[in-house]
């Protein structure tokens, strides 16, 4: 029996998985090859929506989606890897220790918010983690239950780039909600802080007229050119030296790759991903695949993959379909993802949909808010409790 091993329960492992079964049984070679998925938890949590309300809703069960095709699951958090052994190791929920043997890796854990260290910092609220969303739910709706002091409605992004854009945009009407249910006086206030001197630098000029009218139209207060210098669990100061009252502070500044990238003998990017080749393998080091967050693929149009759901789906496919084409002699296929397209909500004031590596602006307001409302509700959705579904979907290997 031939081993795969998936490490990583998130879209980029889930749809390396799916494409690793389909592939084996188009071979013909099923009952030889073995699909396992190690994932810290039980659920595929639909990270992409976690500025949402309810985060607690953003989740399926990881053995509604694989179980039907016979993927075999360990629920363990993945703490090493050896790639000269062909193991890797891990601990589960009891905290008993796991060793699991592989013929084939794709690491596929995903990346995570870079934590800031000023004074105060362990006070920050994101939306980095299914449990990290939850928290914040929980506090914005306790702030009415509160004494009343300065800023107790007032809640500060920082970072305004995609995730801080589509947090800080939402926030008001959640804001609104709370403190009518606590009849307080105070205005609820959203502040955006970043250390570039426009919104969404990392967006580019295309969309960012379109950016500054949503945040204008939503009365979002914006803190640009600056960084935070501390805090407290009723105010920010920042770099400047201003002091905002505020009793919610939301940190989205920054992502980094999976930590276990560095156990891996492979070169790095600035983020920590794993440099892989157009098959998605880790360059230099055999048997070893990356996926999703982890991975910094070739997209062949001279740029590299973004870390988004839109890349970590077909690169999971893609996968997949590789390390079973390089244990069986079959065809491998390279990465060809779909053209680049963005879509960012932007609460009541619709969203934005963009195309291109340029960011080319195609619909806005309504139009593109009903786009992103598919994309999160529904495209992004694995199917459950069915195989066929499944495995025809990991079969294809693009987005559309």
């Amino acid at each position: 029996m031939q081993e795969i091993v998936v490490a990583g329960g998130g879209f980029a492992g889930i749809w390396s998985a799916a494409g690793a079964v389909r592939a084996a049984r188009e071979a013909g070679a099923a009952d030889g090859v073995r699909v396992t998925l190690v994932s810290g938890g039980d659920d595929l949590v639909i990270r992409p929506r976690l500025y949402e309300q309810e985060p607690e809703n953003k989740r399926v069960s990881l053995d509604r989606v694989l179980g039907p095709i016979g993927v075999h699951r360990k629920t363990a958090t993945v703490t090493s890897i050896d790639t000269e052994a062909h193991t890797i190791g891990g601990v589960a929920r009891d905290g008993a220790e796991l060793t699991l043997s592989y013929d084939k890796l794709i690491l596929a854990t995903g990346s995570k918010a870079i934590p800031p260290s000023f004074p105060g910092s362990e006070d920050l609220f994101d939306v980095d983690t299914l449990s990290a969303a939850a928290a914040l739910e929980h506090h914005l709706a306790g702030l009415s239950r509160r004494p009343p002091v300065e800023g107790l409605y007032t809640a500060v992004v920082v970072g305004a780039g995609f995730t801080g854009l589509e947090i800080a945009t939402v926030l008001g009407e959640r804001l609104h909600a709370v403190a009518e249910r606590g009849g307080q006086a105070e205005a609820p206030r959203v502040v955006l802080v970043d250390r570039a001197d426009v919104l969404g630098p990392e967006l580019g000029p295309g969309p960012r007229g379109h950016l500054e009218r949503a945040v204008s139209e939503l009365e979002i207060e914006q803190r640009l050119g600056r960084t935070v210098a501390s805090m407290t669990p009723r105010a920010l100061t920042l770099s400047d030296g201003e002091v905002i009252p505020a009793s919610t502070v939301i940190w989205t500044a920054g992502m980094a790759a999976s930590s276990l990238t560095v156990q891996i003998p492979g070169q790095r990017d600035r983020l920590s991903r794993l440099i892989v080749d157009q098959y998605l393998q880790v360059e230099g080091v055999p048997d070893v695949y990356a996926a999703g967050d982890t991975a910094a693929a070739p997209t062949g149009d001279g740029h590299e993959t973004m870390q988004s759901c839109q890349h970590a789906l077909p690169m999971g496919k893609f996968a997949g379909h590789n390390v079973v084409a390089a244990l069986l002699g079959t065809t491998p296929l390279p990465f060809t993802p779909d053209p680049y397209t963005t879509c960012l909500d932007l609460g009541a004031a619709g969203a934005v949909y963009t195309e291109g590596w340029e960011r080319t602006v195609v619909s806005s307001g309504a139009q593109a808010k009903e786009l992103k409302q598919n994309i999160n509700t529904l495209w992004i959705y694995p199917p459950l409790d069915a195989s066929d579904q499944l495995l025809a979907q990991a079969g294809r290997f693009t987005n559309g």
